[in-house]
């Protein structure tokens, strides 16, 4: 039937043929398309920024070390040098590990699933808290998260944008309890509550830092609990959270620059490795 003037046409009418407007795709026809496209993650400009700053710095690892190895498979001695966090070298002042850590990665499994969850998560967030919150969030909950990983797990060293995606969960969270009588809020708060179940499960894993994940979870719910949802726009309050994320995005290149000269003098001396 014409949505405008409610003839009937066949099927393969793309135009109808009695007031000659253009007709669409049957809601049947669209049906598998849709249900194809729900298993694809959503992604906005942030998310795909995020994106492309974790593949560059996984490819520079790799680059890294194949030179240094001649190996494609990552050596934890050439993590441990592009910036993981290793609680011995963090002790002794080289802080900026738990900021770079979070943009580092062990494998191509390590990194897939890290981006798929964070191609949700970054455009869920950036749509209920905006960019300002959302990056925020992102950087401490990073912190946060590795300090944690170097507190309770000192043994080995970690990587992974994980405890940012957990710190994503954690302002959605968070905004589940603040406005606890929006039906919004609730669903919001039940569906990401599932997300955390699930994610604390898979970190049971072998290999996988609980700690950073939690200390993530922490760092990103702190965020949502003062910060709240965005209000009217050009206000004082607006304003400290533009300024505190971009405080929070100069840190974070200040934390990559230190280890790039940390890096740089590593390999100019004798034995890198």
């Amino acid at each position: 039937m014409c949505p405008n003037c409610r003839a009937f046409v066949t099927i393969t009418d793309r135009v109808c043929p009695y007031c000659d407007v253009q007709l669409g795709p049957r809601a049947v026809d669209m049906r598998a398309t849709q249900f194809a496209a729900s298993f694809l993650p959503r992604a906005n400009l942030s998310s795909i920024i995020v994106l492309v700053i974790n593949v560059g710095f996984f490819l520079a690892q790799l680059a890294l070390n194949y030179h240094l190895t001649h190996r494609l498979e990552l050596d934890t001695r050439v993590l441990v040098m592009s910036g993981a966090e290793y609680a011995p070298f963090v002790a002794h002042g080289q802080w900026w590990r738990l900021i770079t850590a979070g943009f580092l990665h062990g494998g191509f499994l390590h990194i897939a699933l890290n981006s798929w969850s964070l191609f949700i998560l970054v455009t869920e967030v950036e749509q209920f808290y905006g960019t300002p919150r959302l990056i925020v969030a992102y950087v401490l909950s990073t912190f946060t998260g590795f300090y944690c990983a170097a507190i309770f797990s000192p043994a080995a060293p970690a990587i992974g944008a994980s405890a940012a995606a957990f710190g994503l969960m954690g302002i959605m969270l968070a905004m589940g309890l603040r406005d606890r009588a929006d039906p919004l809020s609730q669903a919001v708060r039940s569906h990401y509550g599932q997300w955390l179940i699930f994610g604390l499960v898979m970190s049971l894993g072998g290999g996988i830092s609980m700690s950073a994940h939690i200390g993530g979870l922490i760092g990103g719910f702190l965020v949502g609990l003062v910060a709240g949802r965005p209000g009217l726009a050009n206000t004082p309050r607006e304003t400290f959270w533009k300024v505190a994320a971009g405080v929070a995005i100069l840190i974070t290149l200040y934390a990559w620059a230190k280890n790039f000269w940390y890096l740089s003098a590593l390999l100019n001396s004798r034995g890198a490795l």
